[in-house]
């Protein structure tokens, strides 16, 4: 069974904080502090940072998706969830 992580629309309010629900969600116990940007995330999505290992079939859920989508804009959720798309490990599912 793959393991799902959750991102929850409700934790965030902007991209600074879409960054730190991420990394709250695809990182343990880091002793470095993640990039905040695209390329960043990119690299998280691929795995290896004590959640997952690199590549490792998972199941992401995003909830709250209409919410993120009202505070971060429709272009830049769509950014986001093409990101998504582009990792075949990665299970990606969207909950309005």
């Amino acid at each position: 069974m793959k393991q799902l992580l959750v991102i929850n629309g409700n934790h965030f309010d902007n991209m600074e904080s879409f960054y730190k629900e991420i990394d709250r969600v695809f990182t343990k116990d880091l002793n470095w502090e993640t990039g905040h940007n695209l390329n960043a995330f990119n690299d998280l999505l691929r795995g290896g940072f004590n959640v997952y290992e690199y590549e490792e079939e998972v199941e992401v859920k995003w909830i709250n998706f209409s919410r993120s989508r009202n505070k971060l804009g429709q272009e830049m959720t769509d950014i986001l969830v093409e990101y998504f798309s582009k990792h075949s490990h990665i299970d990606f599912k969207k909950e309005e």
